[in-house]
């Protein structure tokens, strides 16, 4: 059995910029966020057809709840509506997911810049979260690929918010939600978990030595690296992600 490492208790506020929790939810707003959940954990892939009532049962909701979180995914561009059939899970619009990731280099590369200048407020309890899960010796390194995709995307929402600029790090957290998806079909890999844990490893002695040009470039070569896998996404892949059940729970 490989080495899990269990998760102190101190850890989760770590996680807290990848999704922060709505204070007051409606009916259509919990059912937008299960929809969206059921698309980044391959419950829905790319080419699903399914109706309001087949959702409205799964979920024991009515339909008016259902309707409205549909049309606010058909605005983002997760799925559309079929003439007198339903809906149906768009394809992956690659174009974009490269736009939203070089928008992603742009604002990781200066918060890193943000977080070793002297003149920058610098929140470094985050940046000491972080040290606690990826600075560890390799045998206590989580082998769970569900927990290490959580923790990366945690990781990078953690180092835009420790910068300080709350409207950056909102910016940071929309194109995480979108490019979700893809991103964690990166982890179903070991390859990329080990190479994830170096590379993380790297960025953030660096920063921790105030290096912001070796920071950034590290991070500029972590994030392409990944950017790169992305454009080898299939959506047989995807369907092998599904029933190999590597979704998150």
């Amino acid at each position: 059995m490989p080495h899990v490492r269990p998760r102190p208790k101190s850890r989760p506020a770590a996680a807290a910029p990848a999704e922060e929790p709505i204070a007051f939810r409606t009916r259509a707003d919990e059912v937008y966020a299960q929809l969206k959940r059921d698309v980044a954990e391959f419950q829905l892939v790319p080419g699903d057809r399914f109706t309001e009532n087949e959702i409205s049962e799964r979920l024991g909701v009515s339909r008016t709840p259902v309707r409205q979180a549909l049309f606010r995914l058909q605005q983002e561009g997760f799925v559309e509506v079929l003439f007198r059939s339903g809906w149906r899970v768009l394809p992956f619009d690659f174009d974009k997911f490269e736009q939203l990731y070089d928008l992603r280099m742009v604002l990781e590369t200066t918060a890193v810049h943000r977080l070793c200048e002297s003149d920058h407020h610098v929140d470094r309890s985050l940046l000491d979260q972080l040290a606690g899960i990826w600075l560890v010796p390799a045998a206590q390194r989580s082998a769970d690929t569900v927990q290490v995709a959580q923790w990366d995307e945690a990781f990078h929402c953690a180092l835009v918010a420790a910068a300080g600029n709350g409207e950056m790090a909102r910016v940071h957290r929309d194109v995480t939600d979108r490019i979700r998806i893809i991103r964690r079909l990166d982890f179903t890999k070991q390859p990329r978990i080990d190479a994830t844990y170096d590379e993380h490893a790297k960025i953030l002695k660096a920063i921790r030595a105030n290096r912001g040009d070796q920071a950034a470039m590290l991070l500029r070569a972590h994030i392409e690296t990944s950017q790169a896998e992305v454009r080898k996404i299939t959506l047989h892949q995807v369907h092998m992600a599904r029933h190999a059940g590597r979704a998150p729970r």
